[in-house]
């Protein structure tokens, strides 16, 4: 194994006295170069891309290679090994969609005064899994977290919907029927095919009391590392109070937990 020296290099790229052991800088910086690379690279290469010695590259790689860290293909080159997926699997599984948003929505609600929720899909519904309001909201919440509602009565339903090819939404609607539970409910296929051609549309979706009168709500998606939508965040308010400029303010803090979550990166 490669011995560990109690020095960091002055021009470390992670700041220097940041680091101090630097064999373990060295092997930083080893497997940045190699994430940089699309293809399997040389020594040689991984050496000069690095600053480092040949010797001093090909040891540490060699103790990233027993560590699975690092894979030497068959022809002599370098590529990132099947540790670091296994690792990343496990930060991936404790990232806490709920953890990582309650601060956005908070300063989300801060800004808005009205209740903002973080919802996921269930099977034909949606969850509610956090919250973030206070008594100024101007309107009681009905549904706790825990609490669910079909997808096509709201906002953030009608993202997930939107995502589904047409004989997934066309199954859905022979499976629950799209009862409704207001005046406003969609309730016909033709009018909810309407609706999604707009959430696909706008990036967004609306709730028009379709789920409580005198409640609207507006949702934006929050994607996880690999673009997938992972959850709705929805701003509810009473309906003579729904704006339409915090609609961007609503998808910039999407935006923000869907960056926390490794999306786009």
């Amino acid at each position: 194994m490669a011995t560990l020296t109690s020095t960091s290099s002055p021009t470390s790229p992670y700041g220097a006295g940041l680091i101090t052991i630097q064999v373990l800088e060295r092997a930083m910086l080893l497997l940045d170069e190699l994430a940089r690379q699309a293809e399997p690279v040389p020594l040689k290469d991984l050496a000069k891309a690095t600053g480092l010695h040949t010797s001093t590259a090909h040891r540490i790689l060699n103790d990233l290679v027993v560590g699975r860290y690092v894979e030497r293909v068959d022809s002599g080159l370098y590529r990132l090994g099947l540790r670091l997926l296994e690792l990343g699997s496990l930060v991936k599984g404790r990232l806490n969609v709920r953890a990582v948003a309650l601060e956005p929505m908070r300063e989300l609600h801060r800004r808005t005064g009205q209740t903002v929720n973080l919802s996921l899909q269930q099977g034909d519904e949606i969850v509610y899994v956090e919250r973030a309001w206070s008594e100024s909201s101007g309107m009681q919440v009905v549904r706790s977290i825990g609490g669910h509602a079909p997808l096509h009565l709201t906002s953030t339903g009608k993202l997930f919907l939107a995502q589904w090819e047409e004989r997934q939404v066309r199954a859905y609607v022979m499976r629950t029927g799209l009862s409704g539970a207001t005046r406003n409910s969609i309730t016909q296929y033709k009018d909810l095919e309407r609706e999604l051609a707009l959430v696909r549309r706008h990036g967004y979706a609306r709730d028009n009391e379709e789920l409580e009168l005198g409640v609207r709500c507006i949702a934006a998606g929050v994607y996880d590392d690999t673009g997938q939508l992972l959850a709705g965040l929805s701003l509810s308010a009473p309906a003579e109070r729904m704006r339409d400029d915090w609609i961007p303010l609503l998808r910039s803090t999407a935006d923000t937990i869907s960056e926390a979550l490794g999306y786009g990166r």
